[in-house]
């Protein structure tokens, strides 16, 4: 493992409990930092803590509700002095459906998880990293947001939403200390795995040149460097890390 320095710095990592988010937790706490979990599942975030050790805490957070992100924000600042670095990673499948058979319920909730709870936590901290004039977030995207997959309407949508997001603001941060940075993983095999068929696990594989799945620690090794102060001239920036299927 390649050394990157978080020394001192704190992280906030949405869906930190498992998969991806609880791998960049890992990767952060290697490197120096410390880190608070943001997630909805209160056993899971339990147990990721203890896995993590004394750098590790944790916030029970509704990331789709205003409310209980802005208590989340408050909280952890006031703990820990300060919100250095945000990741938000939380995020949900949905169904694998045609468009035109897609639940309208499972639409909105995909949409709710995967933008408006990044959006909602990007706007309570951005504000505090403002105060302090510095701050690295880093929203996971995906590759399906570049291409679209079929049967995976609002996961396309929701994620193409977000590289667009982290560009819009990224720019408004510019003249700032602030980096605002998105990835775009093709699949990685975690529990998100089961929110998906069989039929669309091996779709997605049948796309990626390297011929297998991303791995968590890849994933939180190209995070874990956005989130250092080696980013410095990255902005608004979209980093694939596809196996090769990216094709812009």
């Amino acid at each position: 493992m390649n050394q990157l320095d978080l020394q001192g710095r704190h992280a906030v990592i949405t869906g930190g409990a498992a998969g991806i988010g609880l791998g960049i937790a890992r990767r952060v706490i290697a490197s120096g930092g410390s880190v608070t979990l943001w997630d909805l599942d209160a056993a899971a975030l339990g147990a990721a803590v203890k896995t993590l050790g004394p750098k590790a805490d944790s916030v029970l957070v509704n990331v789709t509700e205003q409310a209980s992100v802005a208590a989340a924000a408050k909280q952890t600042a006031q703990v820990h002095g300060a919100i250095d670095v945000l990741v938000n990673s939380a995020g949900i499948t949905g169904p694998n459906t045609k468009l035109w058979d897609y639940p309208v319920d499972a639409w909105q909730q995909v949409m709710q998880v995967n933008l408006n709870g990044l959006f909602l936590c990007c706007r309570e901290v951005v504000p505090l990293m403002q105060a302090r004039n510095y701050g690295r977030i880093v929203n996971i995207a995906s590759v399906a947001g570049k291409e679209g997959n079929p049967n995976a309407s609002a996961y396309s949508a929701s994620k193409a939403a977000v590289i667009a997001l982290t560009k819009s603001l990224g720019k408004e941060l510019a003249n700032t200390g602030i980096r605002v940075n998105c990835v775009t993983p093709a699949a990685v095999k975690t529990g998100m795995f089961d929110q998906m068929t069989p039929e669309h696990i091996q779709f997605m594989l049948s796309k990626i040149p390297m011929g297998r799945f991303g791995e968590v620690d890849e994933i939180a090794a190209m995070v874990a460097w956005l989130c250092t102060e080696d980013c410095s001239f990255s902005t608004g920036a979209t980093f694939d890390l596809s196996g090769g299927r990216a094709t812009y």
